[in-house]
């Protein structure tokens, strides 16, 4: 299957190594308007790079931010019976109007630039219009990783939401811990193995609640009144520890287990 990746972003550096990697598909170019980043996703693939001579392709996947989607789209000149399918996480399939064969190829992962991806661990979420097209993301989407499911763009927005809390906050959290940690002089390696060992126990029980440590989920008044005075000077920081060490006992204040 003949592939163009259009993009030169987080997303489209990552899927167009593991698509020019990937038996039984051809990366044929990395369409970019930007020439440097576009040069350099399509060096990292192999492949070549044009902003302006769209390349014959069975699927085009546009990967660009959700709001470029439909503007992009609509400048694209593609095959009659080709497939364009898009992989943001909110944007709805209609985005990718007038073409016919339209598609979703939603890659569920975080992605950043320099930072290759092993995409047989994630799911691939897909949806089409037509046959054709569902068959062909399907087809691409199983070339990449066994973990391919059906979503439409309710589902879709229900699993990007879910990585925003899981990832872009948790993320931002560690932010908070370097932060407070940096004031004293003191390195965020200190508190790398209890995000290691946090990460692992929430994946192997696959239920975080069973999983929440800390003196919010033990109920102690005295630690979190001792932290609270800590960020007294940091009311931005307070709020945060107060609206999630309340979220926290709110979760387990019924359980018998603390």
């Amino acid at each position: 299957m003949k592939i163009v990746i259009v993009g030169s972003g987080n997303v489209a550096e990552s899927l167009a190594q593991a698509v020019a990697e990937a038996e039984g598909l051809e990366l044929v170019q990395v369409f970019a308007r930007n020439e440097e980043r576009g040069r350099k996703v399509a060096e990292l693939a192999h492949s070549e790079w044009s902003n302006s001579e769209l390349a014959e392709a069975d699927l085009y996947l546009v990967s660009v931010s959700d709001n470029a989607v439909e503007g992009c789209a609509k400048s694209l000149h593609i095959p009659q019976n080709a497939v364009i399918a898009h992989t943001a996480g909110c944007c709805p399939i209609d985005a990718l109007a007038p073409h016919t064969h339209r598609a979703v190829f939603y890659p569920f992962q975080t992605f950043s630039v320099g930072r290759k991806v092993d995409f047989t661990k994630g799911y691939i979420f897909v949806e089409g219009v037509t046959d054709h097209a569902l068959r062909t993301v399907e087809e691409a989407a199983h070339a990449l990783t066994a973990k391919v499911l059906p979503a439409d763009t309710a589902r879709r927005a229900v699993i990007h939401l879910s990585g925003v809390f899981a990832c872009n906050f948790a993320n931002a959290m560690y932010a908070n811990a370097a932060e407070v940690l940096a004031k004293e002089g003191l390195p965020f390696d200190i508190v790398a193995p209890v995000i290691e060992e946090t990460a692992k126990k929430v994946v192997e029980l696959q239920d975080p609640a069973q999983s929440q440590t800390g003196p919010a989920r033990r109920g102690d008044t005295q630690t979190l009144e001792r932290h609270r005075r800590m960020l007294a000077e940091e009311p931005e920081k307070r709020e945060i520890y107060d609206k999630i060490s309340e979220d926290i006992w709110h979760r387990t204040k019924t359980s018998k287990s603390y």
